[in-house]
């Protein structure tokens, strides 16, 4: 199969992906109303953390969680993705494609692009959330299209991890059950609080989290002029989440095919 024959399975799986998880509520409500809600609580319920002595000069706590929000979505597709990809294992449909002549590599791949398409949709919601409720994005639109790129990049990058654990495992429930741990990683970063703020052990996880440099990536041109730096060290953490996943899919991959 040629390239041009790769990239057409690629979208036919990434379609797919995407139909089905909207028409599955337990897949497409992570997505949009989990963080939705919790970016409203914790606006509505800690908006006067802004006050605190060394938080960033922001025009509201709302503003300063819309990228934590973005970002979160983008773990839950990721996690929403793996649960996907362990169905398919569950009913057959994954052999069936590894029986056919495509590209291992494409079956992954089609997953993926829809997780990062899913991750550009939800960018895209938060965004019109946040100029609605009086988030302004202070890099303008060229600095919401970065937010966009970055999201949908850091998609793609958790859901290598949720791949590979869908291929390791082969159910469902498993990838499911690593759900909670989302929100472990997401508490000791920076997405809901400044990293001085933070009191230790947090602090100093925070510190080494690749979700923080994420977060503070997407999260820079909401809240000051874009730096080289947090762009620089938001994509080398979506570097570090996907290399590690997409290894350890080629592993997983590998072990599937060898154990039939």
């Amino acid at each position: 199969m040629g390239v041009r024959g790769t990239l057409e399975v690629v979208a036919v799986l990434g379609r797919r992906s995407v139909l089905q998880t909207f028409r599955r509520p337990q897949l497409a409500a992570p997505l949009l109303v989990f963080p939705t809600l919790l970016l409203a609580i914790q606006s509505a319920g800690v908006g006067e953390a802004v006050n605190l002595p060394g938080f960033p000069p922001v025009d509201s706590f709302f503003q300063f969680l819309l990228p934590a929000a973005m970002v979160q979505s983008a773990m839950f597709g990721g996690n929403a993705g793996g649960i996907a990809l362990a169905v398919d294992i569950e009913t057959g449909f994954t052999d069936r494609l590894l029986a056919a002549p495509v590209p291992r590599f494409a079956i992954v791949a089609g997953r993926l692009a829809g997780t990062a398409a899913l991750g550009a949709l939800t960018a895209l919601w938060f965004l019109a959330i946040g100029l609605i409720f009086g988030a302004p994005i202070e890099e303008g639109v060229p600095g919401a299209l970065l937010m966009i790129v970055l999201v949908t990049m850091s998609a793609f990058a958790f859901g290598t991890i949720g791949a590979a654990l869908a291929l390791r495992t082969g159910s469902a429930s498993i990838v499911q059950g690593t759900f909670p741990l989302v929100f472990v990683v997401l508490f000791l970063s920076t997405a809901f609080f400044p990293e001085d703020l933070l009191v230790e052990p947090a602090q100093t996880i925070a510190k080494y989290n690749p979700l923080s440099f994420i977060v503070d990536a997407v999260r820079d041109p909401v809240i000051s002029t874009l730096t080289a730096e947090d762009l620089l060290l938001g994509l080398a953490g979506i570097a570090l989440v996907g290399g590690l996943g997409t290894l350890m899919s080629l592993r997983a991959m590998r072990r599937r095919e060898a154990m039939g």
